[in-house]
């Protein structure tokens, strides 16, 4: 059993028109939700074996704060060029390229991504319907593999569903 964390970026700043897509910023509800949707994992006992992330400036540093709380090594951060604006397609090829060690270490894989795709992938991984992963969203998911190579769309199942405006989590 593989356990998949799919965190869709903070809020991110629309400030300057001029940067382009891939380099806005986190803005100020970003900054204050990324740390505070970390502590409510850290809360959880959670701790992450992998981090993937789009490097995507607002997707990198949400993932770098979830590091912070969790004492993640940021250096151990793998950034996935693939995993910008991502398809369902394509996260699941993201996925099926962890690689496994030979004890099998790494059950807990966070993935940091965008929508639509993110909340595509939850969708069809989960056999679910998620309206819309809202920003700083995390689905956490069970999946019935034994390998990442073996994930597939359907073999997942969703264990819980947290947004920054929820009281209850």
């Amino acid at each position: 059993m593989k356990t998949l964390f799919l965190i869709r970026h903070a809020k991110s700043s629309w400030d300057n028109p001029e940067l382009s897509d891939f380099d806005r910023p986190l803005n100020k509800r970003g900054k204050k939700d990324a740390p505070a949707m970390a502590k409510r994992l850290k809360e959880r006992h959670v701790t992450p074996d992998i981090m993937i992330t789009s490097p995507a400036l607002r997707t990198f540093d949400t993932c770098k704060e979830f590091a912070r709380i969790l004492n993640f090594d940021k250096h151990k951060i793998k950034t996935d060029q693939n995993l910008y604006h991502a398809n369902e397609e394509q996260i699941l090829h993201v996925i099926r390229d962890i690689k496994d060690h030979e004890r099998d270490d790494e059950e807990v894989v966070f993935l940091f991504g965008h929508n639509p795709g993110l909340t595509e992938f939850a969708n069809s991984m989960l056999n679910e319907y998620i309206d819309n992963i809202p920003t700083c969203g995390i689905v956490k998911a069970q999946l019935k593999i034994d390998r990442w190579k073996e994930a597939s769309f359907g073999c997942g199942q969703i264990d819980f569903f947290d947004i920054p405006k929820s009281k209850t989590h």
